[in-house]
């Protein structure tokens, strides 16, 4: 089985899917969320099951504008808001009790839109500084690579893998904000931080076989040893991403709405780390070596 014969071929596809996700992110951007905005976080808690619209069209009658409602158990709405008047919200109560019958609240959370832009500054800083300090480790943890092979071509390989990953994540998030209106938050950050330890992972242990059968194989075309390696660790990448898809799926199924775009995330950038670890890491690696060996 030589899986690095198609290398070109996985460009390809990684291409098809990386582009609608950045068209739509060039045309229409991300959805942000109150915690990149500014505005207010509301949870109240209702007598009985209210429709979501009704409730939007409600609150925005008096003047607050709603980004986001999220249903959760026990007839408890979470509400998300844009930038709105103190006074607006701490009436908003005796509003709604009027209209839906008995009303709990049980949060009301103001942030605002300073701290929302620090949040964005961090995310960014957050991302290329991991970028970086994955470079320079691949690179220090391979530097006693077999020559003419290069700790650094390794290291540029797995990042350029994890911006792939990266890029489909966002993507898709800007494809479900244009489409179905989902906003992105902090815990987005999150799952993108993690999605790039888990692509990071992958492509290291794909990267340390190859390393471990350079020193077996003196030689052999570099193809070759790639794609042995590849299958040796083939097994053991979707065993472990099987697993991780499990767990994500029941998350999504039984989490609640509160955790449904946050387990999305995470689903999406693990199953394309799996995928950039061995046909975008590993054929770009095989691609780069053929070309400096002609």
């Amino acid at each position: 089985m030589n899986l690095m014969k198609y290398k070109v071929w996985y460009f390809v596809f990684s291409l098809l899917i990386i582009l609608p996700g950045l068209y739509f992110l060039v045309t229409s951007g991300l959805k942000l969320g109150i915690d990149f905005t500014g505005g207010a976080l509301l949870e109240y808690k209702f007598e009985k099951k209210i429709n979501s619209p009704q409730l939007k069209q409600q609150i925005e009658s008096q003047g607050i504008i709603v980004g986001q409602i999220t249903p959760s158990a026990n007839n408890v709405y979470i509400i998300r808001t844009k930038p709105a008047e103190q006074n607006k919200v701490a009436v908003l109560k005796n509003f709604l009790t009027a209209k839906f019958d008995k009303v709990e609240e049980r949060r009301i959370e103001f942030v605002g839109p300073i701290i929302g832009s620090e949040l964005q500054q961090k995310a960014v800083t957050a991302t290329v500084l991991a970028s970086v300090m994955i470079v320079l480790y691949i690179a220090y943890s391979f530097r006693k690579i077999p020559k003419p092979a290069s700790a650094w071509r390794f290291g540029i390989s797995a990042v350029i893998a994890l911006v792939h990953d990266i890029l489909v994540v966002v993507g898709a998030f800007a494809v479900l904000g244009k489409f179905l209106g989902v906003e992105i938050d902090t815990l987005f950050v999150t799952a993108l931080l993690t999605v790039i330890g888990f692509s990071v992972h992958d492509t290291i242990v794909v990267f340390d076989r190859i390393r471990e059968n350079l020193g077996k194989n003196i030689g052999k075309k570099f193809i070759d040893v790639a794609n042995l390696s590849v299958i040796q660790t083939l097994g053991r990448s979707l065993n472990t991403t099987l697993t991780v898809v499990f767990v994500l799926l029941a998350l999504l199924l039984f989490g609640g709405e509160t955790l449904k775009w946050f387990v999305v995330a995470l689903l999406v950038g693990i199953i394309s780390g799996t995928y950039s670890s061995i046909f975008n890491a590993t054929a770009l690696l095989v691609w780069w070596e053929e070309k400096l060996s002609h």
